[in-house]
Protein backbone atom coordinates (compact mmCIF):
# COMPACT_ATOMS: atom_id res chain seq x y z
CA UNK A 1 0.00 0.00 0.00
CA UNK A 2 1.26 3.42 -0.91
CA UNK A 3 0.79 6.03 1.42
CA UNK A 4 0.70 9.69 1.17
CA UNK A 5 4.03 11.85 1.41
CA UNK A 6 3.00 12.89 4.77
CA UNK A 7 4.41 12.80 7.91
CA UNK A 8 3.37 10.46 10.41
CA UNK A 9 3.54 10.23 14.35
CA UNK A 10 7.24 8.35 14.32
CA UNK A 11 8.67 11.17 12.28
CA UNK A 12 6.58 13.79 14.48
CA UNK A 13 7.22 11.86 17.76
CA UNK A 14 11.32 11.75 16.64
CA UNK A 15 11.23 15.19 15.90
CA UNK A 16 9.87 15.98 19.37
CA UNK A 17 12.52 14.32 21.15
CA UNK A 18 14.87 16.24 18.87
CA UNK A 19 13.13 20.04 19.55
CA UNK A 20 11.11 20.46 16.45
CA UNK A 21 7.81 20.32 15.65
CA UNK A 22 6.45 18.69 12.55
CA UNK A 23 2.97 19.16 10.91
CA UNK A 24 1.20 16.29 9.04
CA UNK A 25 3.43 17.43 5.93
CA UNK A 26 6.75 16.82 7.18
CA UNK A 27 7.29 20.20 7.71
CA UNK A 28 8.41 22.56 11.03
CA UNK A 29 5.62 23.77 12.68
CA UNK A 30 5.45 27.62 13.21
CA UNK A 31 1.98 26.69 15.37
CA UNK A 32 3.45 24.07 17.51
CA UNK A 33 1.57 21.36 15.47
CA UNK A 34 -1.84 23.47 16.16
CA UNK A 35 -4.35 23.64 13.43
CA UNK A 36 -6.80 25.83 15.38
CA UNK A 37 -6.19 27.53 19.13
CA UNK A 38 -8.06 30.49 21.10
CA UNK A 39 -5.25 30.50 23.15
CA UNK A 40 -2.09 33.25 22.94
CA UNK A 41 -0.23 31.96 20.34
CA UNK A 42 2.86 32.42 22.58
CA UNK A 43 1.25 29.50 24.82
CA UNK A 44 1.07 27.02 22.00
CA UNK A 45 4.56 25.33 22.61
CA UNK A 46 4.62 24.58 26.29
CA UNK A 47 0.76 23.30 25.43
CA UNK A 48 2.61 20.91 22.77
CA UNK A 49 5.04 20.18 25.00
CA UNK A 50 2.39 18.57 26.92
CA UNK A 51 0.52 16.91 24.80
CA UNK A 52 3.20 14.81 22.67
CA UNK A 53 4.09 12.70 25.68
CA UNK A 54 0.15 11.99 25.75
CA UNK A 55 0.22 11.38 22.34
CA UNK A 56 3.23 8.49 22.30
CA UNK A 57 1.39 7.28 26.04
CA UNK A 58 -1.80 6.62 23.82
CA UNK A 59 -0.36 5.32 21.08
CA UNK A 60 1.97 2.89 22.86
CA UNK A 61 -1.14 1.30 24.97
CA UNK A 62 -3.58 1.53 21.76
CA UNK A 63 -0.72 -0.45 19.67
CA UNK A 64 -1.51 2.37 16.71
CA UNK A 65 1.09 2.17 14.16
CA UNK A 66 2.78 5.52 13.93
CA UNK A 67 4.37 5.30 10.81
CA UNK A 68 0.43 5.25 9.01
CA UNK A 69 -0.85 7.76 11.64
CA UNK A 70 -0.09 11.49 12.19
CA UNK A 71 -1.43 13.68 14.65
CA UNK A 72 -2.03 17.20 14.91
CA UNK A 73 -3.50 19.48 18.16
CA UNK A 74 -6.70 21.66 18.75
CA UNK A 75 -7.15 24.12 21.19
CA UNK A 76 -10.97 24.16 21.84
CA UNK A 77 -13.30 27.27 22.77
CA UNK A 78 -16.58 25.38 24.60
CA UNK A 79 -19.55 27.26 24.85
CA UNK A 80 -19.34 27.08 28.73
CA UNK A 81 -16.13 26.45 30.64
CA UNK A 82 -12.26 27.02 29.99
CA UNK A 83 -10.39 26.20 26.81
CA UNK A 84 -8.94 22.79 26.51
CA UNK A 85 -6.63 20.92 24.25
CA UNK A 86 -6.97 17.99 22.36
CA UNK A 87 -4.92 15.89 20.30
CA UNK A 88 -6.37 13.98 16.83
CA UNK A 89 -5.04 10.54 15.81
CA UNK A 90 -5.22 10.29 12.03
CA UNK A 91 -5.32 8.36 9.42
CA UNK A 92 -1.89 8.82 6.78
CA UNK A 93 -3.62 7.51 3.68
CA UNK A 94 -7.19 9.26 4.14
CA UNK A 95 -6.56 11.84 6.28
CA UNK A 96 -9.47 10.73 8.50
CA UNK A 97 -9.80 11.12 12.16
CA UNK A 98 -9.50 7.87 13.89
CA UNK A 99 -9.26 9.16 17.64
CA UNK A 100 -9.61 12.43 19.06
CA UNK A 101 -8.52 12.42 22.97
CA UNK A 102 -8.99 15.34 24.80
CA UNK A 103 -6.40 14.33 27.95
CA UNK A 104 -8.45 16.69 30.71
CA UNK A 105 -11.22 19.27 29.77
CA UNK A 106 -13.05 21.50 32.71
CA UNK A 107 -16.31 19.56 34.22
CA UNK A 108 -16.59 22.17 37.09
CA UNK A 109 -14.93 24.19 39.82
CA UNK A 110 -13.71 20.86 41.40
CA UNK A 111 -12.90 18.25 38.86
CA UNK A 112 -11.74 18.11 35.40
CA UNK A 113 -12.28 14.92 32.84
CA UNK A 114 -10.75 12.53 29.79
CA UNK A 115 -12.88 11.63 27.13
CA UNK A 116 -11.72 9.73 23.98
CA UNK A 117 -13.67 9.81 20.60
CA UNK A 118 -13.95 7.47 17.73
CA UNK A 119 -15.66 4.90 16.16
CA UNK A 120 -15.29 1.36 17.73
CA UNK A 121 -16.76 -0.50 14.86
CA UNK A 122 -14.80 0.94 11.65
CA UNK A 123 -12.02 2.36 13.09
CA UNK A 124 -9.56 2.05 10.06
CA UNK A 125 -12.41 2.89 7.47
CA UNK A 126 -13.40 6.58 8.59
CA UNK A 127 -15.78 8.47 11.07
CA UNK A 128 -18.75 6.68 10.12
CA UNK A 129 -20.74 6.42 14.00
CA UNK A 130 -17.52 9.04 15.27
CA UNK A 131 -18.64 9.74 18.99
CA UNK A 132 -17.56 9.05 22.29
CA UNK A 133 -16.34 5.70 23.28
CA UNK A 134 -15.07 6.58 26.47
CA UNK A 135 -14.78 9.11 29.31
CA UNK A 136 -13.64 9.23 32.85
CA UNK A 137 -11.32 10.99 35.26
CA UNK A 138 -8.00 10.96 33.44
CA UNK A 139 -6.57 8.99 30.76
CA UNK A 140 -4.70 7.10 33.44
CA UNK A 141 -7.64 5.06 34.23
CA UNK A 142 -8.96 4.85 30.89
CA UNK A 143 -5.18 2.53 30.01
CA UNK A 144 -6.13 1.06 33.30
CA UNK A 145 -9.53 -0.26 32.22
CA UNK A 146 -7.64 -1.44 28.84
CA UNK A 147 -5.60 -4.04 30.97
CA UNK A 148 -8.87 -5.65 33.01
CA UNK A 149 -9.42 -8.92 31.00
CA UNK A 150 -13.20 -8.64 32.08
CA UNK A 151 -13.42 -5.77 29.36
CA UNK A 152 -14.28 -6.70 26.36
CA UNK A 153 -15.00 -3.85 24.97
CA UNK A 154 -11.47 -2.19 25.20
CA UNK A 155 -9.75 -4.89 23.52
CA UNK A 156 -12.32 -4.51 20.93
CA UNK A 157 -11.26 -1.12 20.93
CA UNK A 158 -7.28 -1.85 20.25
CA UNK A 159 -6.48 -0.52 16.27
CA UNK A 160 -6.84 -3.89 13.77
CA UNK A 161 -4.44 -3.51 11.19
CA UNK A 162 -6.03 -3.64 7.78
CA UNK A 163 -5.22 -5.63 4.70
CA UNK A 164 -2.93 -4.09 2.53
CA UNK A 165 -4.30 -5.41 -1.02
Amino acid sequence: MIYNKMSNIKKQLQGFSEGEYIDSSGKDSWCYNFYDWFCATTSLQNKAKKLFPKVKTFCNNMNIDTEKHFVFFKNNCPMHGRLYDDFRICDVKTGNVVFCVIPSKYVNDFENEAEIWGDMNTLNSGPKDFGTIWTGPTLRDFYKELLMPENKWAKDLLIKETIDE
